[in-house]
């Protein structure tokens, strides 16, 4: 039944196909076509895009809580930098004695601080099956740590967001510590390949792109058999009356614990995806600053849609692209600050909301001019 649903609104087929042909089109016109060719995808174009799909899956992965559950992270940037420390210690195993210091175990930055042995927390990341589950764990397990002490003392609301700001900001202050053994301030860089492929080489960004683009669709119909089911129905129950949800009886924190879990779990991979495009992971992934800007990624594309979570990413970050290069860098905060305010005032349901919103009143309009002119009662009388 769910199966049948997942795909069943226009606007949800739009976006998987449009991903799909992405995911095959991108890198075949960066691998197959020429350089001179309109049609040829340079592999910074590729790589940059790539980022952008990233961002969409975190962006979908925090629409999935505040859109249907209510609950609003404003720390959902820990989760993404999580995913990405993973990868990153992984790539950092794999330079071996081809590092600065040629040292086949210890990474640069802990020969450079007279480190003589590995730390704890990097055993068997020197494995890529063990740093996929790394991925998927280390998010995880924080977020149902935390959600299920916060959920079950009821912490709702500002305070929950206040809550999850401070939780990525402690995980900031603490990762650009030396001794806290990922790198510091300069975090994880200088990466050389992945399962054994260069991460500069033009196949491998190429792969990584159509990696992103399918994650980004997995990472949807995860979302959508979610709120289509009836756990789905549940959670907006949550979102618009939790004490009357609570009252009939339903768990209502291992309801908000699953979803409010998942979610980091998506942003974990958006951030492990994330991590060998742009070629560092370091503490400024886990600034508050950036998960705010997440929250008006949600807002700019739409709420409670997530097809517009994604898309709100896509417009936000490439307007960021344009607006932080060349005279325009100075005046970006004050764009994002008012595109916040502007689309919050005149377009609370955001892009995607908005859009639909007129289609269905395009369409009402039209069903009742239709209908009136197959009324004959309607006609003047002769």
């Amino acid at each position: 039944m769910i199966t049948h649903r997942l795909l069943d609104d226009r606007r949800g087929q739009i976006f998987v196909a449009v991903l799909l042909v992405a995911a095959v089109l991108v890198p075949l016109s960066n691998l197959a076509l020429p350089p001179s060719s309109f049609f040829h995808v340079s592999t910074t174009t590729m790589a940059l895009l790539g980022k952008y799909l990233c961002y969409a899956l975190l962006a979908l992965s925090l629409d999935l809580i505040w859109g249907y559950v209510g609950i609003l992270s404003l720390g959902h940037g820990a989760f993404f930098a999580l995913g990405g420390y993973a990868m990153g210690m992984y790539m950092m195993g794999q330079i071996g004695t081809r590092g600065v210091y040629a040292n086949p175990v210890l990474p640069d930055f802990m020969v450079f601080l007279n480190w003589t042995e590995l730390p704890v927390a990097w055993w068997g990341f020197n494995s890529f099956p063990y740093a996929v589950l790394m991925v998927l764990l280390a998010p995880g397990a924080l977020a149902f740590v935390f959600g299920w002490f916060a959920f079950k003392s009821r912490v709702t609301g500002v305070y929950l967001s206040i809550i999850t700001q401070m939780l990525t900001y402690a995980l900031w202050l603490s990762f650009f510590r030396n001794d806290f053994g990922f790198g510091g301030n300069n975090g994880l860089t200088d990466f050389k390949d992945i399962l054994g492929f260069s991460v500069q080489s033009q196949t491998t960004r190429a792969v990584l792109f159509s990696l992103s683009a399918l994650a980004l669709v997995t990472g949807y119909l995860i979302a959508r058999a979610v709120v289509i089911s009836k756990l789905g129905k549940v959670l907006i129950a949550i979102r618009d009356a939790e004490s009357r949800t609570r009252f009939l009886g339903y768990p209502v924190d291992a309801y908000k614990t699953f979803v409010f879990t998942l979610s980091a779990v998506m942003a974990g991979v958006a951030g492990a995806l994330y991590v060998p495009q742009v070629g560092i992971i370091n503490p400024g992934e886990f600034a508050p600053a950036n998960s705010i800007e997440m929250v008006v990624w949600v807002a700019v594309g739409g709420r409670g849609t997530l097809v517009g979570a994604a898309v709100g990413a896509l417009v936000v970050n490439f307007l960021k692209t344009i607006f932080t290069t060349g005279f325009l860098a100075p005046y970006w905060l004050f764009l994002l600050g008012g595109l916040f305010i502007g689309v919050t005032l005149l377009l609370p349901k955001g892009i995607v909301g908005t859009f639909e919103d007129w289609l269905a009143a395009r369409r009402a309009r039209k069903a009742a001019g239709d209908g009136s002119a197959r009324d004959p009662a309607s006609q003047p009388a002769e």
